[in-house]
């Protein structure tokens, strides 16, 4: 899914820029739109956007959605924020005081609590910041501006290591500007324009900016774009939501209505043994850490389970599926929690960091939380040999059975680990697991 971010500089009231507007839009195939500064007056009726409909805001925020997407929840917690809800990931869409640096500093602030406030949930903070994240993304006259302020920096960074966030366009120490102008004489060039994404998505999402929306003779506006290309397949929009058919100027016909549901639990083995992992823990964690009390979290039928109890520890189990009769256990402070082929079949990244912070409840401080996945070489080798469909940051194994697929690696365990308050244990050998991801996290101490 193509998202677009852009300050239109309250150019969309114009036929002209509309349209031209409009043609790039159709010739991307963005889905989404989140737009700074989109019309004047403020509080106007927004102008229609051909094959779009408009999901709220006004003429400071304002988001759209292609015809055959459903409308996300928009919300706007402040005058210079707007949240959008896209499917399970959320969207901080902002646009920064343009004027003092005191203002944006506490702006700044203000959108890190917004942040914290989402709980781990996968975000993206994108819009107009109005600031240099870097001295070299801000020069006057070719020399670094002194329009952004040190505190200014100083309270993006925290924003971005507080939430876990990228600065998606400034991975090179060379900045691409996303704004030019002429003031009194010299160029002011600026890289304001910013995409924020969650780590464990900035490795795979592509992000571009796109400079011929405000230079050439098809612009429309001074900034330039951001777009990301998001691994969220959308929900379908209910015939009721179109306003205009855009498939009449593509000739593309919208995606077949119907969400269908998820069940990871039917990707549970029917095991009368313990699991290889299972066996591992117990050959080669158990007994040099000293671990006494193990929970296995989404036990399945309960395998692993025996095969604890078999070695002597006192293990329970807990499966949300309650047709495999493991209910949430009343106690905590286990010493070693188990998570196996578990987020690998969740289908999303959002539902993925829940897991992980379910199971990070109940291990005590300094306990252990191991996680094993199927691997992204596993599973890509396994959908193209079953011909699974494509389907968010993953697949459908079966899309009448409705369950889900994903390689992951440990490395993005660890990224969606951060979110649940876990880090990786330093100085422990890994488990002799040939073939599949995994790593042994610590809940740190107090």
């Amino acid at each position: 899914m193509l998202l677009a971010s852009i300050n239109l500089n309250k150019r969309l009231g114009a036929d002209s820029a509309r349209a031209r507007f409009a043609a790039w839009l159709r010739r991307h195939d963005v889905a989404v739109i989140v737009a700074q500064e989109p019309y004047k007056p403020a509080d106007r009726r927004p102008p229609l956007l051909p094959g779009y409909v408009f999901a709220g805001g006004d003429g400071h925020l304002a988001t759209w959605v292609r015809e055959d997407v459903a409308t996300p929840a928009v919300s706007a917690p402040t005058s210079w924020a707007q949240r959008v809800e896209l499917g399970w990931l959320t969207i901080l869409q902002v646009h920064l005081d343009a004027y003092t640096s005191a203002a944006r500093t506490t702006q700044l602030g203000d959108l890190a609590a917004l942040a914290a406030a989402e709980g781990g949930r996968p975000l993206l903070v994108c819009g107009d910041f109005n600031l240099a994240p870097r001295p070299q993304d801000g020069l006057y006259g070719g020399e670094v501006s002194g329009f952004t302020a040190d505190t200014e920096r100083k309270a993006l960074q925290h924003l971005l290591q507080a939430a876990w966030l990228v600065d998606t366009t400034g991975t090179d120490e060379e900045a691409e500007f996303t704004f030019e102008r002429l003031l009194t004489g010299k160029l002011s060039r600026f890289r304001c324009d910013l995409a924020l994404l969650s780590d464990h998505l900035a490795v795979e999402v592509p992000v571009a900016a796109r400079h011929e929306v405000r230079t050439g003779p098809e612009a429309f506006t001074d900034h330039s774009a951001i777009l990301l290309n998001l691994p969220i397949t959308p929900e379908v929009a209910e015939p009721d939501d179109v306003l205009f058919a855009i498939s009449d100027l593509t000739g593309k016909q919208p995606a077949t209505a119907g969400a269908r549901s998820y069940q990871p639990h039917k990707t549970a083995m029917s095991r009368q043994a313990a699991s290889p992992a299972a066996r591992a823990v117990t050959g080669h964690l158990t007994g040099p850490l000293g671990i006494r009390t193990v929970l296995d979290h989404g036990c399945g039928r309960g395998a692993d389970v025996a095969h604890y109890r078999a070695a002597g520890l006192d293990a329970d189990g807990y499966d949300p599926h309650e047709g495999f009769g493991w209910p949430r256990p009343e106690r905590e402070g286990y010493d070693l929690v188990t998570q196996m082929f578990v987020l690998n079949v969740l289908p999303d990244p959002g539902a993925r960091i829940r897991a992980l912070q379910d199971a990070a409840e109940f291990v005590r401080p300094g306990g252990r939380v191991v996680v094993v996945t199927r691997s992204p070489e596993e599973i890509t080798k396994a959908a193209a040999g079953g011909s699974w469909t494509a389907h968010h940051d993953g697949y459908w194994s079966s899309e009448g059975k409705g369950t889900f697929q994903r390689g992951i690696s440990a490395a993005e365990t660890t990224a969606l680990a951060r979110h649940a308050g876990l880090t990786p244990a330093v100085g422990e050998a890994g488990l002799p697991l040939p073939g599949v991801s995994h790593i042994v996290l610590v809940k740190p101490e107090p």
